[in-house]
């Protein structure tokens, strides 16, 4: 019999609402589902917004403007509609039941959102890592303070809905048909990993961006198991992804709009140093490492 720690106690009860509709083949409809769903969602979004309002359609997609980005974000909550679409149609399940009990939630969220997000800026800002005068530009401070509540919804939108996918649908499922963490953990995030594919990008690049997400999502779920709920896992996902999106961009680039410093665009080139570059390399180290730091911080902060 697979022994599961001790620590994942909590896990058992966040998975007992999936037990009734287990069924692999299930699990798998449902993940087609939610996909077919959400592309359905975001067309005919896309068509409505492009009809409607075309400046507003374009900003979205390049995501180089606050409102394109804010809008592009909360998109996310036709992932979510779509999770939950199926959930009820499928297995027979609410809302709350994918993200756990939600006392817990709304108490671990805010906690795992702080302390992650302390970690984060505090090695972005110990020196030798950020050199401010490299940045061509910075935003209007008063302006961007504006924006700040607004981005910060909406990357609870994209962030809680992910979560909701991936380590509440997909991973409660599974932890209900296997009891051994090697599965629940893994595939979930196998999945994660690899919608950070990004076509068009340097194979090296991608393989680095597809390992940093797979353990990204390892943490997530490992919190998750823990404490039996959402709430961590979105707090710390969310932490990440304000620091992603609010902090650095490339001035003109994609996902830039909401960036209070933005640096030089790269030239588009491929870089020769950057395409012979080990897989593993430093700064993929210092990633990982921040990433268990983070996660650290996280159980620390909700005590589990």
């Amino acid at each position: 019999m697979t022994r599961v720690p001790v620590a994942y106690a909590p896990h058992a009860a966040f998975a007992a609402p999936a037990r009734a509709s287990a069924q692999l083949g299930r699990v798998v409809l449902g993940l087609v589902l939610v996909e077919l769903l959400f592309d359905a969602g975001i067309w005919a979004f896309d068509g409505l917004l492009g009809r409607l309002a075309p400046d507003l359609a374009e900003a979205l997609f390049f995501g180089d403007t606050a409102l394109g980005l804010v809008v592009q974000l909360a998109s996310y909550g036709l992932l979510a509609a779509a999770v939950w679409l199926v959930a009820w149609r499928l297995h027979d399940r609410g809302f709350a039941s994918l993200i756990g009990p939600v006392g817990d939630v709304r108490r671990m969220l805010p906690a795992a959102f702080a302390a992650s997000g302390a970690v984060f800026m505090a090695i972005q800002l110990l020196p030798p890592w950020l050199d401010f005068r490299a940045a061509e530009s910075a935003r209007d401070m008063g302006g961007w303070l504006v924006a700040l509540p607004f981005a910060l919804a909406a990357l609870l939108v994209q962030t809680g809905a992910e979560e909701v996918l991936y380590r509440g649908y997909v991973q409660q499922q599974l932890a209900a048909r296997f009891r051994a963490p090697l599965v629940w953990m893994v595939v979930p995030n196998l999945l994660f990993a690899a919608v950070h594919w990004q076509d068009g990008a340097l194979p090296i690049d991608n393989w680095q961006y597809v390992i940093w997400a797979f353990c990204f999502g390892l943490a997530a779920s490992d919190l998750t198991a823990r404490s039996g709920n959402l709430g961590p896992a979105i707090g710390f996902h969310l932490a990440n992804n304000a620091y992603a999106f609010l902090c650095f961009g490339e001035a003109g680039g994609p996902d830039s709009g909401l960036a209070l410093f933005l640096f030089p665009a790269s030239s588009g080139l491929p870089d020769p140093i950057v395409t012979d570059a080990p897989l593993i390399s430093l700064q993929l180290g210092i990633e990982l490492a921040t990433i268990g730091l983070a996660w650290l911080a996280v159980r620390i902060a909700i005590r589990r």
